[in-house]
């Protein structure tokens, strides 16, 4: 559903958005702000809803303080590539525009922010890698996109179910869930689906997809940008879902949308999903009773050990060539990751921040501003300020960037890989090999197909590397 808010600003008072913010003070790009008049940012309904409550007053002060009309319009997750599709063919709608999975097939037609990297980069240190990853283009050398915030994806796992069958740690390997699943319906008898993993057209089973595949060892493209998904790697983790799907899920995995796994948790008919915390806090906003067996799991392990899980969630702000505030949109920018310390609280601890410096306590030196930054975010994680019991039960995701990589792991994001992404290309593959609609390797072989197919279109564009080394 789509919501609207729309704010008109006028004066110049401006409320303090955080200590963080107020120490770093503006950064004016070419002229006067002042002189766009007004900025349009699309943004989307954030899974956590606080977020919002936060977000659009923090922009309604921001533009107060320069005399501008801001406005910040809302739409689900499922609506912000559609609409970046309209405006693009209309030339025309909002200056910022927010994805969540990846921004970079839109390249084309986003005005270059190195400038804004390089002044944030100035006041906090690096960005972390995933995020460098995700939004920037080293074949066209451009930053098509700024990040703020990325969401790690543990699992998440009902504590008495997997403690009566032995494992009250939960999962740790992919392979813990195929022994796993038909105990847990013995136990658990009203569990129709022990295992949780969407295999439909949806952000969450685009996430869990990528993370099977990379943990057997496949992936979309080698680090060089050639197309390798065909290959034995591809078909081992095609092979596990079948059984995985055989044995733990039902065909509801198949049509779930973006919430459906955090619904089918919450009323205790799944005993593990991949998500963020987003279910976790609509569990204790409303006081269900799946709170108390609520607990969560790092990445799970392949087969050869590999520990990888995409992030759930990666901002990717864009500006529109066809903006006519460019100069204020990124403004807003820098002043976002200024506020990260606020926009991770505001988001009950959902986003953490791409630029851990940003959450440096403040007059900290910029050599010890990451290292700062992380201590604040790790300090959050250990004891909950939203009530967590026990209050380390979220400490886990003080440690997920060692397992959290970018879409396009292990290569850079393109805009090939994002419209793979959009498209659902792997999702398609999973479900088929998983429901016998294909036998694997027709599955992949088909995906293959589809794969190479959108890289080519690419690569005629001068936009993503690599070919000589397809599979």
């Amino acid at each position: 559903m789509q919501t609207r808010r729309q704010f008109v600003v006028r004066g110049t008072k401006l409320v303090a958005v955080g200590a963080v913010a107020a120490a770093a003070g503006p950064t004016i790009f070419v002229r006067d702000a002042k002189a766009d008049g007004q900025l349009k940012i699309l943004q989307w309904s954030h899974f956590v809803p606080a977020y919002d409550k936060w977000f659009d007053p923090w922009a309604k002060e921001w533009g107060a303080k320069r005399g501008v009309n801001v406005t910040v319009d809302h739409v689900g997750f499922a609506d912000v590539v559609p609409r970046a599709t309209a405006e693009v063919a209309a030339q025309s709608g909002h200056d910022v525009h927010m994805f969540l999975g990846l921004a970079s097939a839109f390249e084309e037609h986003v005005i270059d922010l190195a400038d804004v990297v390089a002044a944030l980069e100035k006041k906090y240190g690096k960005q972390v890698e995933l995020a460098h990853r995700s939004t920037y283009n080293p074949f066209t050398k451009k930053q098509f996109a700024l990040s703020d915030m990325w969401v790690p994806d543990p699992g998440n796992y009902h504590k008495e179910v997997w403690s009566k069958i032995g494992m009250e740690n939960g999962p740790s390997t992919y392979d813990d869930l195929v022994k796993a699943a038909p105990e847990i319906k013995k136990v658990a008898p009203q569990m129709q689906i022990p295992i949780g993993v969407g295999l439909s057209q949806d952000i969450d089973s685009n996430m869990a997809v990528r993370n099977i595949l990379w943990c057997h060892g496949g992936s979309i493209q080698d680090k060089d940008g050639n197309v390798v998904l065909n290959s034995p790697e591809t078909l081992r983790a095609l092979e596990y879902t079948k059984k995985l799907y055989s044995v733990g899920m039902t065909q509801a995995v198949l049509s779930w949308n973006a919430a459906s796994n955090n619904q089918a948790f919450n009323a205790q008919e799944t005993a593990y999903i991949l998500n963020s915390i987003s279910a976790y806090r609509t569990a204790q906003d409303n006081k269900l009773p799946v709170l108390a067996n609520y607990f969560f799991t790092p990445a799970l392990k392949g087969p050869t050990g590999t520990q990888l899980a995409s992030e759930h969630v990666m901002s990717g702000y864009v500006v529109w060539k066809f903006s006519k505030s460019q100069d204020l949109a990124k403004e807003l920018l820098v002043a976002l990751v200024d506020a990260s310390r606020d926009s991770m609280l505001g988001s009950k601890l959902y986003n953490f921040p791409s630029f851990f410096g940003a959450a440096a306590e403040p007059n900290t030196p910029l050599n010890r501003k990451q290292e700062s930054g992380a201590a604040w975010i790790a300090a959050q994680c250990n004891k909950d300020p939203f009530g967590s019991t026990p209050p380390d039960k979220l400490a886990l995701l003080a440690k997920s960037l060692p397992w959290s990589t970018n879409l396009g792991y292990p290569g850079f994001a393109n805009p090939a890989e994002g419209e793979i992404f959009d498209t659902y290309v792997l999702t398609d593959m999973f479900a088929k090999a998983a429901t016998g609609a294909l036998s694997p390797k027709d599955a992949m072989a088909e995906a293959s197909t589809r794969a190479k197919q959108i890289f080519d279109k690419w690569r005629q564009k001068k936009m993503v590397p690599g070919g000589g080394k397809d599979k």
